[in-house]
């Protein structure tokens, strides 16, 4: 654990399991913990100054999201993705982004939807020239907000459960695979199609989007 970032150098004593959890996701989709490294509880609870207990519970969030796997004995380390665990994650995303389109294309009234995706979509204009950190988020989030603004809560529950994954698949295939999957051009294609109302020209343009993004990823 030698030569850690600032993520990993203690925390304050305020929500110390969410701010674990963050320091940690932080740790894995940046790279500084690596994929398929044994994470070993005494160094961690040691370098976040933290309870091994405090620890162990945002670990288990970490594997129910998915950065995490537990191996023999049930000793954890950070997810390894291959191309076909990729593909799947993108096939499910856009079953349900798709679904999540559908939604929004037979809302009466889709003037609300069409600005909040815009908004999303502005702000990952200005991320552009931001940290990779900033431009991952913008991206989720535009796609977090297509869900949520159909107020199915389980489509969103169920979409937040792939976050963990998604990010990982961005660790996988590297800098560059990553950020161009995050063109602002291809979210203004998706909105544009939700704007007609055309529910199948939706669901086709994010079963493209999320195909192009899976081929891109593990090319």
């Amino acid at each position: 654990m030698a030569g850690a970032t600032a993520p990993l150098l203690g925390l304050e004593k305020k929500s110390l399991r969410e701010q674990a959890l963050s320091a940690l996701r932080t740790a894995i989709t940046s790279g500084e913990l690596a994929p398929g490294r044994h994470l070993v509880e005494t160094e961690l609870s040691e370098m976040l100054q933290i309870s091994r207990g405090t620890l162990r519970e945002a670990l288990r969030q970490l594997e129910q999201e998915g950065l995490l796997s537990a191996g023999p004995r049930g000793r954890l380390s950070v997810r390894h993705l291959d191309a076909k665990e990729i593909r799947d994650i993108f096939s499910v995303r856009a079953a349900l982004e798709s679904l999540a389109a559908r939604t929004l294309c037979e809302l009466p009234d889709r003037e609300y939807a069409i600005r909040s995706l815009r908004t999303a979509i502005d702000a990952m204009e200005a991320a552009t020239h931001g940290t990779l950190e900033e431009r991952i988020e913008t991206d989720m989030d535009f796609h977090r907000t297509m869900c949520r603004l159909t107020g199915n809560e389980t489509l969103l529950h169920s979409w937040e459960s792939l976050e963990g994954s998604i990010r990982m698949s961005i660790m996988f295939a590297g800098l560059d695979k990553g950020v161009r999957n995050m063109g602002v051009d291809r979210h203004h294609d998706i909105v544009a199609a939700i704007e007609t109302g055309d529910a199948s020209l939706a669901r086709t343009t994010i079963r493209d989007h999320m195909d192009q993004a899976a081929d891109n990823l593990v090319a």
